[in-house]
């Protein structure tokens, strides 16, 4: 019942993100920049485990990769100007990764462990 109630919730908040999203971007943007889910993910890692340690490790990792995925949202307005939604999709999600992937190596290169 636990999962059934996880997955409702963490549902529920990608539905009501998309609904308001088709009547104001605005509006739509602002929810979806917000860090509910990685909130969520505190929530139910410390239910879970009660270890503070592993949410400060979570937290820690999500700071250092919310950077490179940023790619993500500057490549996919000039991708969409050239190409199709799905191929645009997926060539920002490629350079997102690439993007994460040279994030972890630098990060590795200072001694800094996700």
């Amino acid at each position: 019942m636990y999962y059934v109630i996880k997955i409702f919730l963490s549902s529920i908040l990608i539905l009501i993100i998309s609904e308001v999203s088709k009547k104001s971007s605005i509006m739509g943007s602002i929810f979806a920049s917000l860090p509910l889910l990685s909130i969520l993910a505190f929530i139910w890692l410390y239910y879970d485990t009660g270890d503070k340690s592993k949410i400060a490790a979570l937290s820690n990792g999500i700071f250092w990769l919310v950077i490179p995925s940023l790619s993500l949202f500057i490549s996919l307005p000039l991708l969409l100007k050239k190409f199709e939604f799905y191929v645009s999709l997926l060539l920002s999600v490629i350079i997102m990764l690439i993007c994460y992937y040279i994030m972890i190596f630098i990060l590795g290169k200072f001694g800094i462990k996700i």
